[in-house]
């Protein structure tokens, strides 16, 4: 199997999936999830790891007993603020060397200036609103760090925005992930929550056009 099909494989089946990780490790899918997400939003090389569609699908399995929903919502948090305070020092070190590089193996450099200029436009509040749109969200501490903002103004911004993330698909997922429709379609929900997530840079995108 491809690895694009397989990406597409987990997207459409993350709670089958999830749920056998769950059935084999136990207590240690939490060490699973935080690795996973602390990795999307820490490491700029990493933004096509699953994010909002984990942790909707890990709160349904909190629903039913398989997980805790708190001690969820504090990994999904502590994941995020760590990842994002990783993100922002990286940034603040090499930063500026990678803006001036002009061929990236690594990194799209369309997702770094899309970043920037998110930044420019909403200020510290990008923070908090970026870290509810995939890719954009891995950027954006990595470009506050280049942009040398305070680091407790940025820790004060980066917390906010990382609990608020945290609740909203980990609760979201205890409460309406295991409505007899949403079980049916899954996958689709799934891919729903992306798009959703998608659409302020598509907006965006747009509006530049």
């Amino acid at each position: 199997m491809s690895l694009l099909k397989l990406g597409i494989d987990v997207v459409l089946h993350l709670d089958k999936y999830l749920g056998t990780i769950i059935q084999a490790y136990g207590t240690a899918t939490y060490l699973l999830i935080f690795l996973i997400l602390f990795f999307e939003t820490g490491i700029v090389i990493t933004p096509f790891l699953p994010g909002d569609s984990l942790i909707f699908a890990a709160g349904a399995f909190a629903a039913i007993g398989s997980l805790n929903v708190f001690s969820l919502f504090i990994v999904v948090a502590l994941a995020a603020i760590l990842g994002d305070t990783v993100n922002y020092h990286i940034g603040r070190f090499i930063g500026e060397k990678i803006y001036e590089a002009e061929n990236l193996k690594l990194i799209k450099k369309e997702h770094l200036l899309e970043a920037r200029n998110f930044y420019d436009k909403y200020g510290s509040m990008t923070i908090v609103l970026g870290r509810f749109i995939p890719i954009i969200r891995t950027f954006v501490p990595f470009v506050a760090g280049i942009g040398e903002m305070n680091y407790i103004h940025f820790l004060t911004y980066n917390a906010l925005g990382g609990v608020a993330w945290a609740a909203l698909f980990s609760f979201g997922g205890y409460y309406f992930g295991n409505l007899e429709v949403v079980k049916t379609h899954f996958g689709f929900v799934t891919i729903a929550i992306i798009v959703i997530s998608l659409i302020p840079a598509l907006v965006t995108f747009l509006r530049k056009k």
